[in-house]
């Protein structure tokens, strides 16, 4: 892997003007008493609800082409890539460089659903919607991989790049190791840029995505532990790098109830005690507690420092989480469910 080059910030860096905006982004992030209010609604009151908010833009422009779930589906996505690339846009130095290393996390997303889409025949429009050109891999791009022939296609247009070796552990029967191991990459990148800066800046984000690491160790678990998979293929798929990492790794492979014994005292017990003793069906109400947990550590850190890269993280993260509800709610009515159902997947902070 090409070693990276870190930028050297010679003078103090101003936050000001940035998270100046973010306070002002922040203001029109859907309000959380919104989301059992969207339950009530069928998908076109929906639709019509957001095009009275930030989405408007993304609706009046996408309904000639598409309706119901298609358009709502069409419209966050685009208007989720539009807010990270202005965010991009409108910070300099320091705070855009920090910005952009943490939204390289689209790639992965981006390069994930194409060769889950090839993987399983869809077709190029159908990748297209699920794709979020907000990283470095622009729409061209990934316009492009979307028409290649096949996944070998695809993980050839990498060559030389810092994905190639991951994309390389692809076996032709399954993307789970080759996606992991992209999860893998994304995280060594982020230490080794953001940490490298040696800034105050760069040493806070680090401190957030080393607790992000943590919980989506805790939710690999969660869902492993309870399946009965043995500990050392538990163990190859946590990402390394997380605050935790030695002491979770330790809990792999655990009985289901040993292992949530272990868990007691740790900061996000709390968050999910109250349902962690829940059927294997359960799983995914505690996944959304503690990415609730994780937006309330970011927005908790903002806090003590409300001058850095801190607050403009909290607003990314919620922005995401945003949308994320979104699409849940309207894929959830499309398919059927039972408002209870859904409601458990929304992510409330």
């Amino acid at each position: 892997m090409p070693v990276l080059r870190l930028p050297k910030f010679g003078k103090p860096v101003k936050y000001a003007y940035i998270t100046g905006r973010v306070r002002a982004m922040k203001t029109k992030l859907i309000p959380a008493e919104m989301y059992p209010r969207m339950m009530s609604m069928d998908i076109s009151e929906i639709a019509r609800y957001l095009e009275e908010t930030q989405y408007k833009d993304e609706i009046d422009a996408l309904s000639k082409d598409y309706s119901g779930t298609e358009l709502i589906e069409h419209a966050t996505f685009s208007n989720l890539a539009k807010t990270y690339r202005k965010l991009g846009e409108v910070a300099i130095d320091e705070p855009r460089f920090l910005i952009l290393e943490y939204l390289r996390r689209w790639d992965i997303w981006n390069i994930k659903t194409v060769l889950r889409g090839k993987f399983y025949g869809a077709s190029d429009a159908e990748i297209m919607k699920y794709l979020v050109p907000a990283g470095e891999l622009d729409v061209e791009f990934l316009d492009g991989l979307t028409k290649k022939d096949s996944i070998q296609d695809v993980i050839s247009a990498f060559d030389g790049t810092d994905y190639a070796s991951a994309l390389s552990q692809y076996d032709g029967k399954s993307l789970a190791t080759e996606e992991n191991a992209l999860d893998k990459l994304y995280y060594f990148r982020m230490e080794r840029a953001v940490g490298g800066t040696l800034s105050v800046g760069g040493g806070l984000l680090l401190k957030y995505v080393r607790r992000e690491i943590d919980i989506r160790n805790l939710i690999t678990l969660f869902r492993m532990n309870r399946a009965g998979v043995e500990a050392n293929i538990i163990q190859d798929n946590l990402i390394p790098g997380g605050k935790l990492h030695d002491e979770l790794s330790r809990m792999a492979g655990q009985p289901f109830g040993e292992f949530l014994r272990s868990l007691e005292g740790y900061p996000f017990w709390s968050s999910i005690s109250d349902i962690a003793t829940a059927d294997v069906q359960e799983i995914s109400r505690i996944e959304a507690r503690l990415k609730a947990y994780l937006i309330r550590y970011a927005w908790a850190l903002s806090n003590y420092h409300p001058l850095s890269i801190l607050p403009v993280l909290g607003y990314m993260v919620s922005k995401e989480t945003e949308v994320s509800n979104i699409r849940k709610i309207v894929r959830g009515k499309e398919a059927g469910l039972p408002a209870e159902l859904i409601e458990e997947q929304v992510v409330v902070a």
